[in-house]
């Protein structure tokens, strides 16, 4: 596959696969239809994730599962799509700035929209799940770069 076509494959699964996290973060499971009164909100790191980890026998499996695998591994997409897109990305720091951002802000808007909670937790473990990801990528970047500049693999 040429550059020109992954290039236009990554943006296709990015633009796609962003449009449905925001469809799940504002509308999907029933978001819509069942809005909170108040605000819901937990700023304070680890209180989410500790509940859950402490008091594990409290939850279903499948609740337990969804909110801490789940949290990390739907953002992980973004851990090798941005630095692949984005080459200013490619670095950790400008990573997270990209990344980052974008997720709080939408932490913030599920809360003043009233349709889920911002929580600290749950941008701990997105950005958690997106860095593993980076790392791989970067890993597999620096590799292939590496075989690229060999002269045994030029033609």
């Amino acid at each position: 596959m040429s550059r020109k076509w992954a290039r236009t494959l990554a943006w296709l699964i990015f633009i796609g696969y962003t449009s449905c996290l925001l469809y799940w973060m504002f509308l999907g499971f029933g978001r819509g239809l069942y809005r909170r009164e108040e605000f819901a909100y937990n700023v304070v790191p680890f209180r989410t994730i500790g509940m859950y980890v402490l008091h594990i026998h409290a939850f279903p499996l499948r609740t337990w599962i969804i909110n801490l695998f789940g949290n990390i591994g739907v953002f992980t997409p973004f851990g090798v799509l941005l630095p692949y897109l984005f080459p200013l990305a490619r670095r950790y720091s400008w990573f997270l700035l990209l990344f980052g951002c974008p997720l709080a802000g939408l932490e913030v808007l599920q809360m003043l929209l009233r349709v889920g909670s911002l929580d600290v937790d749950d941008v701990i473990l997105n950005v958690l799940g997106a860095s593993l990801a980076f790392m791989v990528f970067r890993g597999l970047w620096r590799a292939l770069e590496r075989r690229r500049a060999n002269p045994m693999y030029k033609m």
